[in-house]
């Protein structure tokens, strides 16, 4: 079976709001690349809105979903962090986090009425945002000696591949981006020419 090498992420930010008993639950969407950018998200977020009582979020970054979190910001346990997380997971996003932040009305809602609030506001900035699908690529580095710069140059342009940081001297050095189903065919072919060094340096 082939690896999926496609994943959804947000194209343009969305909000949501909830209103249960008087509170407010007040939803942004961000595009998140690294959990410093969910640090600064969630500083612009507590600096909008200064005055709320909670500021609950969730995120998940990189392709294969792998670095994820939630937080109740002192709402009761599970009852925030992980309903947003999983509006994130039913849209089936990546490199996202969504804030909600809550202004309490005076009135308790309870276990089931903060998870469907926090739930709602969640789904529905999601909802208001942009998705797109992009792919996962991979990044490889070409090094060989200037002698070789037909045969390689052949094989980037029969498979259209981008030159990246391209340096040609005597000895020559290049990186290209390619869609990781296509990885291991395309390597293998850079591996048929004498001479030449391939290295992986990251997946995208």
């Amino acid at each position: 079976m082939m690896f999926d090498d496609t994943y959804k992420m947000l194209d343009a930010p969305g909000e949501g709001l909830y209103k249960e008993k008087g509170s407010k639950f007040i939803a942004s969407a961000f595009t998140v690349m690294c959990e410093d950018d969910v640090k600064k998200a969630l500083a612009e977020v507590k600096k909008k809105y200064f005055d709320a009582r909670h500021h609950c979020y969730a995120y998940m970054i990189g392709p294969d979903k792998s670095c994820y979190r939630s937080s109740d910001d002192g709402e009761p346990s599970g009852t925030a962090g992980k309903p947003i997380l999983n509006q994130i997971l039913s849209k089936d996003v990546t490199n996202v986090c969504v804030i909600v932040v809550r202004y309490f009305g005076g009135i308790k809602l309870g276990v089931s009425g903060l998870i469907n609030a926090y739930k709602t506001a969640a789904r529905e900035a999601l909802d208001n945002a942009q998705i797109v699908e992009k792919t996962v690529n991979e990044i490889y580095s070409l090094e060989f000696p200037y002698t070789l710069m037909n045969d390689v140059m052949r094989i980037m342009k029969e498979e259209n591949l981008e030159q990246l940081n391209p340096r040609f001297e005597m000895d020559c050095y290049l990186e290209f981006s390619t869609r990781k189903n296509e990885a291991e065919r395309i390597v293998a072919k850079f591996k048929n020419i004498f001479g030449l060094t391939v290295t992986f340096l990251k997946t995208m």
